[in-house]
C-alpha cells in the first residue's frame, strides 16, 4: 500500500546521511540510497508478516476467500433423521431413549455469500473442545450430532461434529467471530431468541406420523414471527431442515433460496427413539470407530 512522506516522518534507523553531502561521489550516494531502499524494503516485509501472522489468528479468511455476506442459521429436525437410523452409537442423539431430541436441534451457523455460494476452512485454526467446556451440557442437548461416526474436519482428521462445524464454517465468520466460544455460545443464543418449535407448534404444526401440512402456512407462520423468509429443505415430503437468515449483525432478513426441495404438502414425522437397552434388539450397538 502506497504511503505518503512527509518532512516530519520516521526514516529507518539504518538510514545515514552523509557526512559532506557536497563532496559524496555519485557511487556513495548511490550506495546509500540503496541501503536506504533495502531497509525500507524489508521494513514493509517483516510488517506484512505480522500482519498476516494476526490474521491468522484472529480467524481472517484465507486461500483468498473473501468476507461473507450473511448467516444461515440451520436446524434440522430429528423426527426425519432419526427415522434414518439403522445403527445406534454413543455419540448419536436419536439413541437416547427419553432423551433424545423432540423439537428442531441445530445444524450450524453458516457464514454465506450472496451469491449463493459460501466460504469454508477459512484459518488452520483446529477445534479445541477445553474452550468450549462450559457450553457443552447445552450443546449435547441442542446442538447434537444425529449420526453415528465421526465427522470430517478441515484440519483435525476425523473427529466431533462440532469440530466440523467450528473448523469448516465458524473459521469463516470473522470479523464477526474470532474464537470458538464466541461462535458457539451467540449460536446458542440466536437459537434459543428464534424457537421456531415454540412458533410451528403455537400455530398447529406439530409432530405427526399421519398429518401433513400446506408448506406455505409453515413458511407463513415463521415469517410473522421472524419477519423474515426462512428456507425449508425436506426429505422427500418430509421437513428435514429450517434455515433463518440474519445480516452480521443478527438482525433478520431474508434467505436466498428461489425453490424448494419440498412439496406442497409436507410433514414432521414424530420419532420414537430407541435407547441402547432396546437398540440390542431393534438395531446393532456400535462404537464411534466402527459406526458407519
Amino acid at each position: 500500500m502506497a504511503t505518503t512522506r512527509n518532512d516530519n516522518s520516521v526514516l529507518p534507523s539504518s538510514y545515514l546521511p552523509p557526512i559532506n553531502s557536497e563532496r559524496v561521489s555519485y557511487t556513495e550516494k548511490k550506495s546509500q540510497a540503496m541501503a536506504s531502499l533495502s531497509a525500507q524494503s524489508l521494513l514493509c516485509i517483516a510488517l506484512t508478516v505480522v500482519i498476516c501472522l494476526i490474521g491468522g489468528v484472529d480467524g481472517s479468511l484465507e486461500g483468498g476467500q473473501r468476507e461473507f455476506d450473511y448467516f444461515a442459521l440451520s436446524l434440522q429436525w430429528p423426527g426425519t433423521i432419526c427415522h434414518g437410523t439403522r445403527h445406534c452409537c454413543s455419540s448419536n442423539a436419536c439413541c437416547r431413549g427419553a432423551n433424545s431430541p423432540t423439537e428442531f436441534t441445530i445444524h450450524g451457523l453458516w457464514p454465506d455469500y450472496n451469491d449463493g455460494t459460501w466460504p469454508s476452512c477459512c484459518a488452520q485454526v483446529q477445534f479445541d473442545v477445553k474452550e468450549i467446556s462450559t457450553l457443552l451440557d447445552a450443546l449435547e442437548k441442542y446442538w447434537p450430532s444425529l449420526y453415528c461416526g465421526q465427522s470430517s474436519t478441515c484440519y483435525s482428521g476425523r473427529g466431533l461434529f462440532w469440530a466440523h462445524e467450528w473448523e469448516k464454517h465458524g473459521t469463516c465468520s470473522f470479523p464477526v467471530f474470532r474464537d470458538e466460544y464466541s461462535y458457539f455460545l451467540t449460536t446458542l443464543n440466536v437459537y434459543f431468541k428464534y424457537n421456531v418449535t415454540k412458533i410451528l407448534n403455537e400455530a398447529g404444526y406439530v409432530p405427526s406420523n399421519s398429518e401433513r401440512y400446506p408448506l406455505g402456512g409453515i413458511v407463513s407462520a415463521i415469517e410473522n414471527s421472524f419477519q423474515a423468509t426462512p428456507e425449508v429443505v425436506c426429505s422427500k415430503d418430509a421437513v428435514e431442515e429450517i434455515r433463518l437468515c440474519f445480516y452480521k449483525d443478527f438482525k433478520p432478513r431474508n434467505c436466498l433460496a428461489s425453490k424448494t426441495s419440498c412439496p406442497k404438502y409436507v410433514s414432521f414425522p414424530a420419532y420414537v427413539s430407541f435407547g441402547r437397552d432396546e437398540s440390542e434388539t431393534d438395531a446393532a450397538w456400535t462404537s464411534e470407530d466402527e459406526a458407519l
